[in-house]
């Protein structure tokens, strides 16, 4: 798999989870791929503020992006 389709991959599953950000206010941007294993996000709107986020982050996100791109180890927000 190509770096590029790794990041289609990514985005495919950002997209997933999108509405269920967006419905809550909020919203999340790919930042970037690393060694094709880590991955950054930032949550944006409501999400950055919001008690929850982390585990928004380990069992929504990291877990959708790992359906869609097996290799990925891990998912960091960034402020």
């Amino acid at each position: 798999m190509t770096s590029e389709d790794l990041k289609q991959k990514v985005e495919q599953a950002l997209e997933e989870i999108r509405p269920f950000l967006k419905s809550d206010g909020g919203d999340i941007s790919l930042i970037s791929i690393e060694d094709d294993k880590l991955v950054r996000v930032r949550l944006e709107g409501n999400c950055v503020g919001c008690s929850v986020n982390q585990m928004t982050l380990k069992s929504g996100v990291e877990m959708t992006i790992k359906k869609y791109a097996p290799q990925i180890e891990q998912v960091i927000n960034i402020m």
